[in-house]
């Protein structure tokens, strides 16, 4: 069976539950090819994947969301990068024996910085311990510190792919004459409910089954509305203009020492592998007065 990269929103009605699921599997192992990752470092890294997809759903713009991991484990970094057309890239580091680690062993005395930044506007940036037995609770955590919002997340790894199951308590419109009837102790219990259903679902059902068979066999006594899929593929954001942009911001005379030494200089973009040289002439060009990539002309 073939599984698609897909992203996909689902609402349950007359309720304030919506939910978001993905699966990807061509676009995680475009990812973890791009290194050797031991096991235990590959399977955080597509659980991070999927979250940040289903996180990205939330954006009302154009724009990027990163989850980064940073801690003073063997897994010293994990960065998952998702921009609002799913397009994804990823990348972590590590030192040491992993594989017969836990989650917190792993990572020890992490932080997660889960940051969102607009094409237009000002970043925003959340910060959470990692310090709860996964990554999907870590991530409810969050949901329930700085969004106030009842969150639970579903995540799995294995056989050459990665998914994400998600379910959400949103504020409901005044004007749903639906809920308007519904009692405070109705909401609370179609919310016990949905979270009692999806905690019944199997990794290898939420790794194979495709979303709707995996809606009905949960949720078959309620309506659920399926929105469109989204597809999500693997693609780098590295380019030759921004890594001219970062060898501008080193400066032009620490970069004539540097070719003073060595005939060029090569950029590689950790995501991709993808290398970029840059000759005497190359740099020269940087810091010519038309070259739009010089901010120092700015100043």
């Amino acid at each position: 069976m073939e599984h698609q990269d897909t992203s996909q929103r689902f609402m349950i009605d007359d309720s304030s539950i919506r939910g978001e699921w993905c699966r990807i599997e061509s676009t995680y192992q475009a990812v973890i090819a791009k290194h050797d990752y031991p096991l235990a470092v590959r399977g955080l890294l597509g659980e991070m994947m999927v979250a940040a997809t289903m996180l990205s759903s939330t954006l009302k713009f154009e724009g990027r969301l990163t989850l980064q991991a940073r801690g003073n484990g063997p897994l010293q970094l994990a960065t998952v990068e998702c921009t609002h057309d799913k397009h994804l890239r990823a990348i972590a580091r590590w030192q040491g024996e992993t594989d017969s680690l836990t989650f917190t062993q792993l990572l020890d005395s992490a932080h997660l910085a889960i940051t969102i930044e607009p094409t237009k506007g000002e970043a925003y940036q959340g910060i959470v311990p990692l310090e709860h037995e996964n990554l999907s609770r870590c991530l409810e955590h969050y949901f329930q510190q700085s969004e106030q919002l009842d969150t639970r997340i579903w995540l799995n790894e294995g056989d050459g792919r990665a998914a994400g199951f998600m379910i959400q308590v949103l504020p409901y419109n005044s004007t749903d004459s639906a809920m308007l009837d519904k009692s405070e102790d109705d909401k609370a219990e179609d919310w016990i409910r949905a979270v009692a259903l999806a905690d019944t679902l199997k990794a290898e059902e939420h790794l194979s089954l495709p979303i709707e068979e995996l809606l009905h066999r949960l949720y078959h006594e309620e309506s659920v509305r399926l929105f469109d899929a989204q597809p999500v593929t693997f693609k780098c954001s590295c380019s030759r203009e921004r890594m001219s942009k970062a060898l501008v911001s080193v400066g032009k005379d620490e970069l004539d020492d540097i070719l003073a030494e060595q005939e060029q200089i090569t950029m590689n973009c950790e995501f991709c592998n993808a290398s970029h040289i840059f000759d005497k002439m190359d740099v020269h060009m940087l810091f010519d007065a038309s070259n739009p990539n010089n901010d120092t002309n700015t100043h």
